[in-house]
């Protein structure tokens, strides 16, 4: 995604500077399950986009049965955030399913030209004004990576961290439910205590290794536990 990581978080900061009053109430009303994408009530509420190369088509669909968001790229690089403030002290594990249908082939993830994902999920810290301040987790369905591989983002640096979560040992057309301590992650990779977190996002990219990719993802939530 030709700098879409670094392009995400600034993007991020100014919308947050705009919304921050309109989105702290729900940390504060933050229960033992908050939902963030509740795509199987047909719901993309609050959901914005961002468009960096082209677009990944981006759509609620039935499957098996399921409501869910399905995502297709081809040479693209678009995502979908949600901006809303999350008291990781009260809800600190993130969760979702998501599957893919296709790997992206032979490419260098750690390199500009091959950072792409056929899925990724990932938690945005902003820095308001001071957007070098800003950091990111990616949790990715990689390619070649293997699976347990943390990594600087080929275009943001260390402000932005990849964690492969899925591998190509992983099946495609398979459904994997996941569930991160977002708090424990965010002090692990920037050796700080980070206590809130202000977007999520969603990406299917495939623009710098021009390539296609088909995901789904499921609802996302946080919770207690």
């Amino acid at each position: 995604m030709h700098i879409s990581v670094y392009k995400m978080l600034v993007l991020m900061n100014v919308g947050w500077i705009l919304t921050w009053s309109n989105n702290s109430s729900a940390a504060e009303a933050a229960s033992e399950k908050l939902i963030i994408g509740d795509f199987s009530a047909g719901s993309l509420d609050k959901w914005g986009s961002k468009e960096f190369k082209d677009r990944t088509g981006y759509e609620l669909a039935n499957l098996s049965g399921v409501t869910v968001l399905k995502a297709e790229s081809a040479d693209s690089a678009s995502g979908l955030f949600k901006e809303q403030r999350i008291d990781l002290q009260k809800t600190p594990f993130l969760n979702w399913s998501w599957r893919i249908e296709n790997r992206l082939g032979n490419i260098n993830e750690q390199a500009k030209s091959g950072d792409d994902y056929a899925a990724r999920v990932y938690v945005i810290v902003s820095g308001g004004l001071a957007f070098w301040r800003s950091r990111a987790i990616n949790y990715v369905w990689a390619s070649t990576s293997p699976k347990g591989k943390i990594w600087p983002n080929a275009f943001a640096g260390d402000h932005a961290m990849m964690i492969a979560l899925k591998a190509a040992k992983d099946k495609t057309g398979t459904w994997y439910t996941e569930k991160h301590n977002i708090l424990t992650d965010l002090k692990q990779q920037f050796g700080m205590d980070i206590r809130y977190i202000d977007a999520i996002a969603i990406m299917t990219d495939t623009d710098n290794a021009h390539g296609k990719a088909t995901a789904y993802y499921g609802d996302i939530y946080f919770s207690m536990k």
